[in-house]
């Protein structure tokens, strides 16, 4: 299987087994869907011989052929033939999102968290109650060193101290246990502070900060909940805490969502870039039709020119030495991500789970607040391991939307949460985001073409 497209003056095809990249010339490109249908050296000549010479498509199939014998275009799919074992494999719960904060002071409009509430009370996690979670994780890691632990909410700097006494016991069981925790902190910045910046800095191996890009769309879509917009206080406060995190070479990202409100995201993207950001991304919000920020089908065409915009423009500015990171373009196209990786994604449900203030587990952040997917707590462990099995399950060779579709291994069957959301089922797809999501593929390798042909 091939996908071919044209971007930026460039026609790209991916040969979607291999993960072959290859920028071809105007005859290779045309003669590529012949030669797919099984058409012969004559037939393609004959169609196309008023465009090209004979010699040029006879070149061009000869290379057609060399390529495929290499492995490198039209390969075979070998990945589903461990799809069977794929779904017995043992699994370690690996990653953990505790909810140290069922609380916000923001009342961002979009926040699928309802400020922080999840569809039930306000509530802060006991260091009781998040001490155990890290126990479970230890003992149900296996021979597993590497741990992620992702302090989120709500707003986590809500209940600090409680973040800091789980750390110093994580930090405490880690040569016991033979284990290394990898903390991570997702915040809005309202509670920010030096103290919480030095902190964060010794221990936090990423920060993810939330800006939704220039000042009039981040004050609409993050107010307080007063109406007031947050933007003024918390950018000079990211801005220093993310020089700090580069000086020390620390990881961080600043994290936005564009809604129908701001349908030109590359600004804001570039908007973080003169901020002063170098790791930045933006996602598309994720709300019902009928919610007034929702993105709907009609937006895609317009959606999709932003995201060629921006990737030109960020080709630009890596050559005047002004580059930065956008998440979604940061595309590995020699190595790339295991197969388990490939075939299932983040691993929610499996080896990622999310916990509550009172300790319930859940598949992940997004189905906290939904019975249906109460896996389990803190004192009893996973209670319904049949939750788990689905989850394990799901894979892009068990999504009929996947299997024929050129970024499956890219985006590895996409969001389960969205795709329950929007179809009832864990094994469909969020159409929506699918779309966005091959386009942000596609701008991806281009940027990796146009970089390699310079």
């Amino acid at each position: 299987m091939i996908h071919r497209y044209k971007n930026n003056g460039y026609n790209i095809v991916l040969d979607v087994n291999s993960g072959s990249v290859h920028v071809v010339d105007d005859a290779t490109y045309e003669i590529l869907p012949l030669f797919e249908e099984g058409k012969s050296r004559e037939e393609i000549v004959n169609k196309l011989k008023e465009n090209y010479t004979v010699s040029e498509i006879e070149e061009a199939v000869t290379e057609i052929e060399e390529l495929k014998e290499q492995g490198s275009l039209f390969s075979e799919d070998i990945y589903g033939q461990y799809i069977k074992d794929f779904k017995k494999r043992k699994t370690v719960v690996k990653a953990m999102c505790l909810h140290i904060a069922h609380d916000c002071n923001l009342a961002c409009k979009y926040c699928f968290a309802e400020e922080g509430e999840y569809h039930g009370r306000r509530a802060l996690m006991s260091y009781e109650v998040g001490r155990k979670a890290l126990d479970f994780l230890i003992q149900n890691s296996g021979n597993r060193v590497n741990l992620e632990v992702d302090f989120f909410g709500g707003e986590p700097l809500m209940n600090w101290e409680v973040v800091k006494k789980l750390v110093e016991y994580g930090r405490s069981k880690e040569k016991e246990c033979n284990k290394k925790f990898r903390f991570t902190l997702t915040t809005n910045g309202v509670l920010l502070n030096d103290e919480i910046m030095e902190f964060a800095n010794q221990e936090m191996a990423n920060v993810v900060l939330s800006l939704d890009g220039r000042k009039n769309i981040n004050d609409k879509m993050r107010p307080f909940r007063n109406g007031k917009g947050s933007y003024d206080l918390i950018v000079p406060k990211f801005q220093k805490f993310a020089r700090l995190r580069e000086e020390a070479g620390l990881a961080y990202y600043v994290r936005g969502t564009f809604t129908r409100d701001n349908l030109d995201f590359s600004e804001d993207i570039l908007h973080y870039a003169d901020l002063g950001f170098h790791q930045m991304s933006i996602e598309p919000v994720v709300g019902q039709p009928d919610e007034p920020y929702a993105i709907r089908e009609e937006d895609l065409p317009k959606i999709m020119e932003e995201y060629e915009r921006l990737a030109v423009e960020l080709l630009k500015r890596k050559k005047e030495g002004r580059g930065v990171n956008f998440f979604h373009f940061m595309i590995d196209l020699e190595q790339g991500p295991c197969v388990a990786k490939r075939l299932s994604g983040c691993g929610s449900g499996t080896e990622y789970l999310a916990v509550t203030p009172w300790g319930d587990f859940y598949p992940c952040h997004q189905f906290v607040g939904n019975e249906e997917f109460l896996m389990g707590n803190v004192e009893e462990g996973i209670t319904r391991t049949d939750i788990q099995d689905e989850f394990k399950l799901c894979n892009v060779y068990a999504k009929p939307k996947c299997r024929e579709c050129f970024a499956r291994y890219y985006c590895s069957g996409g969001c389960a949460a969205n795709a329950f959301q929007f179809h009832g089922s864990i094994n469909d797809a969020y159409d929506l985001g699918c779309e966005m999501q091959k386009k942000r593929v596609e701008c991806a390798i281009m940027m990796k073409a146009a970089e390699a042909c310079e």
